[in-house]
């Protein structure tokens, strides 16, 4: 599983490495195993040889002796010829009667006491049971490999005589010293091959997945709300050039949806957005209607009190002219949303100019840094402050504690900065903290809960977020955009 966690790259690479190691090393063990047997065979076979050719001797020697052709008259018909026959051949030579005993043996006469007088019970056994009358026996002693060959001697008429023993040492001193050069030669071809295999699978590697990693990159980059590029590699493998073709096409079904989304959010937006307005018109309109009703029944110009009367209903119009006037500004404030300014700012500095307008004391400035800069529209970013603070000097007075108060924190974290805005008010309920910062929602008895809405509208128009933690004892809400570093 570890090796599947590598990167496709290095992937190839060590395939293509171990590939060739693997190969060399199994065809290494293929030939030192080939070599082995061809020599196994070699040694039986040029035993086979010499055991025909001796035989051969041996039959013309017993064709062409004056001496009775008998088992017991072998020693003196190889009496002499034996050595003529070992040193022709290079073997040397025992004959034993049909029950194991020695009869003759090309050693000369001091090494007789080396020499075993009887055949071996278990070699007289398998050569009496095979059916060739033949038999090999395989032995080491000392290290050294030997091969020892039974067979009968027959007459003209082939009755067995005597079994002819021949003792062969293996030698495969010649085999080795080939076995070595090739092996040797072997290596230093694989050698080359490795190198080469190497160079191959980093530069075919480097190649596949070049493709694939400008694939990677341009996929990561894809997002929903914005024109994406298409891919453009020249010279790909066909597969490759199957999933650039998928992903442009993916492209280009994606600008279409999200182009037919935005209208579609669009719509909707503006739908809830004329829902709420109405709603909201609505609200001061019914008390105006009541008054001019209640004005046009008891209205008498002869009435003492007449102009005292005038003033109330006017003060009571102009009122609910001034709520409608209020509900227009802040839709218009929300619905304005903020363009992007190469503005570079001190946050730290904006935000305390921002509380200046606050005359509340329980409200409190931190900032762990003395300058932290950031690229924000000064007049946005004292919105979102002043927005923030207004809620929790709401949220306060809601709860009215006995000791109350609002932190505001500035800090730098590692690559963004963040504000902090944290009061001991009432804080948000559970069920509410996934739709506070919906353009609807309140929980107050008056205003039309666009605050925290525009808040995180021009928070994330600057690649920023904002984050509510919120319990009983304290409710935290945490500003975060990108900070220049």
């Amino acid at each position: 599983m570890y090796f599947y966690k590598k990167s496709l790259r290095t992937r190839i690479f060590l395939s293509m490495f171990l590939l060739v190691l693997g190969a060399s090393v199994l065809i290494a063990i293929v030939t030192v195993f080939q070599y082995k047997e061809e020599a196994q065979d070699y040694h039986r076979d040029r035993l086979l040889r010499k055991e025909a050719a001796i035989r051969e001797n041996i039959n013309y020697i017993l064709k062409t002796t004056t001496y009775p052709v008998e088992t017991a008259q072998i020693p003196l018909i190889f009496k002499d010829k034996i050595y003529e026959i070992k040193d022709i051949h290079s073997l040397e030579i025992f004959l034993y009667d049909l029950e194991g005993n020695l009869l003759k043996s090309s050693k000369p006469s001091f090494f007789k006491d080396t020499v075993s007088p009887k055949m071996p019970e278990y070699a007289l056994e398998m050569l009496q049971n095979s059916p060739t009358k033949s038999y090999i026996k395989e032995f080491e002693e000392g290290g050294q490999k030997y091969q020892s060959s039974y067979t009968y001697i027959t007459d003209s008429y082939f009755k067995p005589l005597a079994i002819l023993n021949l003792p062969y040492i293996e030698d495969d001193g010649f085999i080795t010293k080939e076995l070595t050069e090739y092996l040797y030669r072997l290596g230093i071809a694989y050698f080359f091959m490795l190198g080469a295999a190497i160079a191959i699978s980093y530069f075919l590697s480097k190649y596949i997945t070049r493709s694939l990693k400008e694939i990677s990159e341009k996929l990561s980059e894809t997002r929903f709300d914005t024109r994406n590029k298409k891919i453009h590699i020249n010279d790909t493998p066909q597969e490759i050039s199957l999933l650039i073709n998928s992903y442009n096409g993916m492209i280009d079904e994606l600008e279409n949806s999200a182009a037919q989304l935005a209208a579609s959010e669009r719509e909707t937006a503006w739908r809830e957005m004329a829902k709420q307005v109405a709603h909201e018109i609505k609200n001061p309109l019914t008390p105006m209607r009541l008054t001019v009703q209640s004005f046009q029944r008891k209205f008498d110009c002869n009435d003492p009190e007449i102009d005292k009367k005038m003033a109330e209903y006017t003060n009571t119009l102009l009122q609910q002219i001034d709520t409608l006037n209020s509900i227009s500004s802040a839709f218009s404030t929300y619905a304005k949303m903020p363009a992007q300014q190469d503005e570079t700012l001190n946050v730290v500095k904006i935000s305390k100019l921002a509380l200046d307008i606050f005359n509340e004391d329980y409200i409190y400035f931190f900032s762990e840094e003395e300058e932290v800069r950031a690229r924000f529209d000064r007049t946005q970013l004292i919105r979102v402050v002043t927005n923030l603070v207004k809620n929790s000097i709401q949220s306060i007075a809601q709860k009215n504690p006995a000791e109350p108060r609002i932190d505001v924190l500035v800090q730098l974290e590692n690559t963004f900065v963040n504000i902090l805005v944290s009061d001991n008010g009432i804080g948000v309920p559970e069920e509410n903290r996934n739709i506070i910062f919906e353009p609807q929602f309140t929980t107050k008895t008056s205003g039309m809960g666009l605050g925290l809405g525009m808040v995180k509208n021009i928070v994330e128009t600057y690649g920023g977020t904002i984050t509510l933690y919120s319990s009983e004892e304290k409710t935290t809400f945490k500003v975060s955009f990108p900070a220049m570093l």
